[in-house]
């Protein structure tokens, strides 16, 4: 029987280009404070991270919007305009909604080039469109119905501050206009995550409180072939994103780790899936954590790399002399004719961007919803606070600096990836120098935030300007401030390390010592066990000889 799903080498064509990204979600009653959140790593070579800026506007009767593909640009069309938009800024608006995605792919026939609405577009538009969730989710799917449905297959993570939603959808390979799909509400007290692989299983359609989803949904897979079964039977990723060894190892065994740090569950059981074996029990699409999640666990879930599990790929040759958890792309690669890979975690280094958004109910929307944002690697970043109210952009997000081929000291994205690359050789070496500064000015900027929340929130009834002022300021700011401190860290690393020797420090600084010429200098050389290794692979070449 021909294979119809995607194949293997499409699999990972989409985690290798520009759709790899990973999602988690946290209901109001699973975090620590009652703040709903979600999470999005964007990870895609040639693409550099920015915050776009959609202010709020009104529309004349008749006007038309442009759309053009998220990820390249290319022009797919035209749709009326809505008569009056809200401010979005980055994957948030003004009412606290968020949005984040990860693209599964599915079935590759089901691709409708005819299609004018892409899934970046979806996002942005509905951000501009809703005021809650269900409103984004009813705008989406309102859109495809009318205009059709150009992507491949795409999970999307819809918030407001009172619930989350995972949105899978697909389309009908141009035999029909529009999408197949449906919403999941993940219960409040339970945590949740896709990664490029469909994770909506079977599900009650006569649950309308907290399952929506196309009228066809069933009848359209019986139709294509991919399902004979009762209806109470339907499994949507079964039908329309088949599981392999590349939808699960490289995307659900992210979903995995994420539940393995914080699920109240025992996580082995579901091992022998996330290792990439089809026929294995899969994973729920929601748990309940062990304790109630911070922004920090967030922010912590988002630089995972596997520590500490069967999936960690710190020790092995491939990591080099200073543990490095990544590995040089491609995903795959040959020896001797054999096919062999690589792991992909959670934390990479093509990520464009990265963000947790936080949605807070008890406090007024300009307060309550905050993206906090990072440009590159969620593990190399510092967040900074990014409020749904601002009504500019910092200089250091804007896209005009975020070139991906033309370097700017001006840039976030290129200052972190400067420092990362400088980082990523010598990983051992420097990580808990660059933990210690980023934790450092990530705390600083924190306890700001929540003292300039607390002076918006005295003026907000009185001179609700004056607070999103306050809040402009300080998203402008913190953000600045970061770019500036990443900076003169990367200056450091540059000569504290340079030439793979480690000179001292006092006081916070490099050491000048007596002369002012440098103080102390260690040759660390490589770790012991990696010279053991050297030793294993060239056996007594290097080897002194004995004094006769």
């Amino acid at each position: 029987m021909k294979k119809i799903f995607l194949t293997l080498a499409f699999v990972l064509l989409l985690v290798m280009t520009g759709s790899a990204c990973t999602n988690f979600i946290v209901g109001k009653k699973a975090s620590a404070d009652g703040s709903v959140f979600i999470s999005y790593s964007a990870d895609s070579y040639g693409m550099s991270g920015y915050v776009a800026h959609f202010p709020a506007a009104v529309y004349p009767e008749g006007a038309m919007r442009d759309i053009y593909e998220w990820d390249s640009g290319k022009y797919l069309g035209q749709i009326p305009e809505a008569r009056r938009t809200y401010n979005v800024l980055g994957n948030i608006n003004e009412h606290q909604v968020a949005i984040a995605e990860t693209t599964f792919g599915g079935r590759e026939e089901l691709v409708d080039t005819t299609g004018i609405l892409d899934y970046g577009s979806l996002i942005y538009i509905a951000l501009q469109r809703s005021k809650t969730a269900r409103e984004a989710i009813d705008v989406m799917t309102s859109l495809v119905a009318e205009y059709g449905y150009c992507s491949s297959g795409e999970s999307f993570s819809i918030a407001d501050p009172n619930e989350a939603w995972i949105l899978e959808m697909v389309g009908k390979a141009g035999k029909e206009k529009g999408a197949v799909w449906v919403a999941i509400r993940i219960p409040d007290d339970c945590i949740s995550a896709h990664a490029n692989q469909a994770r909506i299983r079977k599900f009650d359609m006569k649950d309308k409180d907290n399952v929506i989803c196309s009228k066809d949904v069933i009848k359209f897979a019986r139709k294509m072939g991919y399902f004979d079964g009762k209806d109470a039977d339907f499994d949507f990723a079964a039908a329309y994103c088949p599981a392999d060894f590349g939808g699960l190892r490289y995307c659900d065994a992210r979903v995995w780790s994420f539940f393995n740090m914080f699920a109240d569950e025992d996580m082995n059981k579901y091992l022998a899936w996330a290792q990439g074996d089809a026929t294995a029990e899969p994973m729920p699409l929601y748990l309940k954590p062990k304790a109630p999640l911070s922004l920090q666990d967030v922010e912590r879930g988002m630089r995972d790399h596997y520590e500490g599990t069967p999936f960690d790929i710190t020790g092995d040759l491939g990591a080099g002399a200073y543990n490095m958890p990544y590995r040089p792309s491609p995903l795959s690669f040959t020896v001797d004719g054999k096919e062999y890979f690589n792991e992909r975690p959670i934390s990479t280094f093509q990520t464009a961007f990265t963000f947790v958004a936080q949605l807070r109910s008890y406090l007024p929307n300009a307060i309550g919803g905050v993206m906090w944002f990072g440009t590159d690697d969620a593990n190399m970043v510092v967040f900074t606070p990014v409020y749904c109210c601002a009504t500019s952009v910092p200089d250091c997000y804007a896209q005009e600096y975020a070139n991906p081929v033309e370097f700017s000291w001006k840039s976030s994205f290129w200052i972190f990836n400067w420092v990362s690359n400088m980082i990523y050789p010598k990983y051992s070496m420097v990580i808990d120098d660059m933990k210690s500064v980023q934790g450092a000015l990530e705390n600083e900027i924190y306890e700001q935030s929540k003292a300039v929340e607390q002076e918006a929130l005295a003026v907000i009834k009185s001179s609700p300007r004056l607070a999103v002022s306050m809040l402009t300021e300080m998203t402008c700011n913190s953000a600045e401030y970061a770019l500036a401190e990443w900076k003169k860290f990367g200056e450091k690393v540059i000569v504290k390390y340079n030439d793979f020797v480690i000179k001292s420090e006092k006081n916070g600084r490099i050491d000048r010592g007596n002369t002012g010429y440098g103080g102390k200098i260690t040759r660390p050389g490589y770790p012991s066990e990696y010279w053991k290794k050297v030793v294993e692979e060239t056996g007594d070449r290097y080897l002194i000889p004995a004094a006769k």
